[in-house]
């Protein structure tokens, strides 16, 4: 069996700074059908979903089982942890305020 090359190989660095990237302009779309409104009425957005209030990004160490006890909860509630973890935060603070 021969060995495979990987990517990150300094051959495989040279190939791929050889390789040209075509522009969208250069792209011919014209083979691809129109989507129906029945296509697009089923389409659901990919990624984050925009918020009102941007959050502000932190760093926190947690303990790994206090995490899968969160993320557990989260599941069972059907909802993401980090919102979770944001909803306790909220009423513990409130019940101390």
């Amino acid at each position: 069996m021969a060995k495979r090359k990987l990517g990150s190989s300094a051959q495989g660095k040279r190939r791929a700074k050889s390789v040209k990237c075509t522009p969208d302009s250069e792209i011919d779309f014209s083979d691809i059908p129109e989507s129906s409104d029945d296509e697009l009425s089923r389409a659901t957005r990919l990624g984050r979903p925009k918020s009102a209030v941007t959050k502000q990004l932190i760093a926190i160490r947690l303990d790994p089982k206090l995490i899968n006890k969160l993320r557990k909860l989260a599941k069972s509630e059907e909802t993401p942890y980090q919102t979770l973890i944001h909803k306790i935060l909220e009423e513990a603070v409130e019940d101390v305020a």
